[in-house]
């Protein structure tokens, strides 16, 4: 947990702050998990305030939903304006360990966002397993795939590793189809 007592104004710079080192539209449940569960840079009720008040202000906007519905946040460039003239009022032990946050972790939220897994039971017992990958600027997925297993084991199995796999699962399934 952070130390940081930050005002309204430091808030919504943490929040461009957090957009513009993060480089990829954000869910707003991410956003939360970063700032708020995982690093305590803010509150909860803090968080929503200043969320809102850059929407307001169009200093973020919602770029599409992804796979759930949820809306994808980031910044515009009038937000990248004001945070380029106002960051230095961002503590700079801060400011460093946002940046060292998101170094670590920016491939696991990317991966959280754009990794679609989910399965269900068939009425023969059979499950599906419906795997996609998304991509955030675009309203169709990159790979939308629905694979049926005969048991639930298979299916969560196949749930669970899908985030960690989907990068090399595509990669291959693609070079695999246009290799002669």
């Amino acid at each position: 947990m952070a130390d940081f007592a930050l005002d309204a104004a430091q808030n919504k710079l943490l929040l461009l702050f957090v957009f513009d080192k993060m480089e990829m539209p954000l869910t707003e449940d991410s956003l939360s998990d970063l700032c708020c569960n995982s690093n305590g840079w803010m509150n909860y009720m803090d968080f929503k305030f200043a969320l809102t008040q850059l929407i307001e202000a169009n200093f973020v906007y919602h770029t599409n939903k992804n796979s759930s519905g949820s809306p994808l946040y980031t910044i515009t460039p009038e937000g990248r304006v004001c945070l380029a003239h106002f960051f230095v009022r961002l503590p700079s032990s801060l400011r460093e360990q946002i940046s060292n946050c998101v170094k670590v972790n920016r491939l696991n939220y990317r991966r959280k966002q754009e990794y679609f897994s989910d399965y269900h039971k068939n009425a023969d017992g059979t499950y599906d397993v419906i795997l996609k990958i998304l991509e955030p600027t675009q309203q169709q997925p990159t790979l939308d795939l629905k694979i049926n297993v005969p048991n639930r084991s298979i299916a969560k199995y196949i749930f669970t590793k899908w985030e960690d796999k989907a990068a090399n699962a595509f990669q291959l399934l693609y070079d695999y189809l246009v290799s002669d």
